[in-house]
């Protein structure tokens, strides 16, 4: 770790932390050659599989789209944030322990669901019907006669 105030090469850690529930290293630096000392933090950096579009382009995984697109379905619904940011972690999960370079986005779109069908039916139907495309009431009547069985 290079010196932010004289670019030394040399620092050593003077105090190592967890922070952010386990997910990250906080450390404390000292320069061995100006004696600043400063703080970093470290954070496992892990692959996420990149999407396969229903047109059959490639993209990055983007976490953005997959917030904009829970939020968007949760608006105005009794969902905390700290539930909405375990779904999204565990979607991130799950999309991981597939182990797979490439995932389609039909996948993707099942995984929220899920998600949603356990934090709120209400956000549930809202989202299958944008993603499954509903063209009438009738099937909105389907979709949720299938939350009443279950």
């Amino acid at each position: 770790m290079f010196c932010p105030f004289c670019d030394a090469q040399d620092t050593k850690v003077i105090d190592s932390r967890l922070v952010a529930g386990g997910e990250q290293i906080r450390r404390r630096r000292q320069c061995i050659e100006c004696s600043e000392r400063y703080t970093t933090f470290e954070v496992a950096e892990l692959v996420m599989p990149k999407i396969i579009k229903r047109d059959q382009t490639r993209e990055p995984f983007n976490e953005d789209k997959l917030t904009s697109g829970l939020a968007r379905a949760l608006e105005k619904r009794p969902v905390s944030i700290e539930d909405i940011d375990k779904a999204i972690s565990k979607i991130k999960s799950e999309l991981r322990a597939t182990g797979e370079r490439e995932v389609s986005s039909e996948l993707i779109g099942e995984l929220i669901m899920n998600a949603l069908k356990k934090l709120d039916k209400v956000a549930y139907v809202r989202f299958a019907s944008v993603y499954r495309s509903f063209e009438d009431v009738k099937e909105f009547g389907e979709e949720i006669a299938k939350l009443s069985d279950e």
